[in-house]
């Protein structure tokens, strides 16, 4: 059962991500922006490298944001979940989380690859994964700082707006 949020209470959305060329920084940094709109959750904004097992059991929600590379998510975002799974194994069943991906032409493969490893957490999806397509097919393309267009952000930031909120009400 989900706690029902009393006066004084903060919930606590934890979004933990990686980026090299900025891509999903843009996304992350804008679904905490739509988080932060729901004042009874406290965001905590997190690059995977920082983010530990007690992050993840503190928090009662979740976003992970990573770039799609090789078809997978990105190695230090599996670093995060090598380090933090055993740990935070059956201690935060239930809890809601989403996806941003960011991708040069799919995505879908990081997005399965992340989901199994939310399924084994029993988390619970509130969305489907947002995958933004930056369409970067040469090196250079692939290596180059990413621009995040506005409609896309925008789409970010309902999510983390929309998962505070069910955070909030005690919906997730």
């Amino acid at each position: 059962m989900n706690d029902l949020l009393l006066p004084g209470t903060m919930k606590i959305l934890l979004i933990v991500y990686h980026s090299m060329t900025g891509g999903t920084r843009q996304m992350v940094e804008a679904a905490a922006r739509g988080a932060a709109s729901e004042s009874t959750v406290r965001v905590r904004l997190l690059p995977a490298p920082v983010a530990q097992a007690s992050d993840v059991l503190e928090a009662d929600g979740y976003i992970f944001g990573t770039p799609e590379n090789l078809a997978a998510m990105a190695g230090l975002m599996k670093d995060f979940f090598d380090r933090t799974y055993y740990p935070a194994l059956d201690r935060i069943s239930g809890r809601p989380y989403a996806m941003l991906i960011c991708a040069g032409s799919d995505g879908h493969s990081a997005a399965r690859q992340l989901a199994r490893i939310a399924t084994g957490w029993r988390l619970k999806a509130i969305a489907d994964p947002l995958i933004v397509c930056t369409h970067a097919q040469t090196p250079e393309a692939i290596l180059a700082p990413k621009v995040i267009g506005p409609d896309d952000l925008k789409r970010c930031e309902e999510l983390g707006a929309a998962l505070a909120a069910g955070m909030s009400i005690g919906m997730f």
